[in-house]
């Protein structure tokens, strides 16, 4: 039983009975477990040298008495090394395991990308990356599902609660299905980051950014035959899928979820008016487009650069935009530029 501590069977006898003894000496743990005075003394000092016994304490009329130390004390700080020493045996083994991944898809392009064919095999490549993830999950979630509907993504909620994050686009027929704004919502009070685009390009999930599902026949054909989606290991053409998502993220409107429980943003998209800019929000952003800095800026608007950078990220927050590149985009996508 403690053998993942250090400690050998018959050592754990030894320290099992100090333990209901409270203590003992070399003749009675030798008696008490009909071992040889000898081999008893032996046990009892490598007990000592691993931290379970103290002693020996002389008593009169007596030999050396070991008593035992506190359980939780003793074996508590090994146990946590032996933990330690296993995470690091368990990422030695996954950097091997990678290493042998790739030697072999260097020599194999076809280890590059898997075919899946199925609804129930692909059902179980969705669930095992969502459930292998360790820090973050892209989705680009277009309108007519190929193996398994949206709304059946219980796993989700499972590893936003172990804290990986979720990064989610939504296509704006997808959302226009019954039922689909709840559970959107419901993602988003979960933990779920997610934005909303007039249109896709493509299903798409990517896992830590080192493997990806996309589907290989539109969902629209699927009904002439199984459906297949293609597993993409780390390569360039997962670099390719990874920065087709992020340019659909910085283009797509977030979502949030309102006090009264509803799901809004939905009218903030490309292709959107979006909430029109005020006069002097629009002198900004022109001036933000003519390549001035903040300083520049606002000596021109005759107001703090301090003032000029919180309006900027108003504008931003607005949008979505993690970046003043972004926010010019979208800008000229709502046709706020001049």
């Amino acid at each position: 039983m403690l053998e993942p501590a250090g400690v050998e069977p018959t050592e754990e006898r030894v320290y099992r009975l100090l333990v209901g003894l409270h203590g003992a000496d070399a003749e009675t743990v030798a008696a008490e477990l009909g071992l040889d005075r000898r081999r008893a003394e032996s046990l009892l000092t490598s007990l000592q040298e691993k931290g379970l016994v103290s002693g020996p304490e002389q008593r009169p009329g007596g030999g050396g008495h070991f008593v035992p130390v506190a359980p939780d004390v003793a074996l508590g700080p090994r146990l946590l090394r032996g933990q330690e020493a296993l995470e690091r045996a368990r990422r030695g083994v996954a950097e091997l395991a990678e290493e042998f991944r790739a030697g072999g898809r260097r020599r194999d392009a076809r280890q590059l990308v898997e075919v899946v064919t199925g609804v129930a095999a692909i059902r179980q490549q969705i669930r095992d990356l969502a459930y292998g993830s360790r820090t973050e999950v892209l989705a680009l979630c277009k309108a007519g599902h190929v193996a398994m509907p949206s709304e059946d993504n219980d796993e989700e909620f499972e590893m936003l609660a172990k804290g990986v994050r979720y990064r989610v686009i939504y296509e704006r027929a997808l959302l226009e299905e019954p039922g689909m704004l709840g559970n959107v919502a419901l993602g988003v009070r979960a933990g779920e980051a997610a934005r909303a685009a007039s249109a896709l390009p493509v299903r798409l999930m990517i896992a830590d950014g080192a493997l990806a599902l996309c589907p290989l026949v539109p969902s629209a054909d699927s009904r002439f035959g199984e459906p297949t989606v293609a597993v993409v290991r780390s390569s360039a053409l997962l670099d390719a899928l990874i920065a087709l998502f992020e340019s659909q993220w910085a283009a797509a409107s977030p979502l949030h979820v309102t006090g009264a429980g509803e799901l809004a943003g939905l009218g903030e998209g490309p292709g959107a008016a979006g909430p029109a800019l005020a006069e002097d929000e629009r002198y900004l952003l022109s001036l933000v487009v003519a390549g001035l800095a903040d300083k520049a800026i606002a000596t021109q608007l005759g107001i703090s650069q301090r003032t000029v950078q919180r309006r900027l990220r108003d504008m931003m927050g607005r949008v979505g935009a993690d970046t003043r590149a972004q926010l010019v985009w979208q800008a000229a996508r709502r046709d706020w530029l001049p």
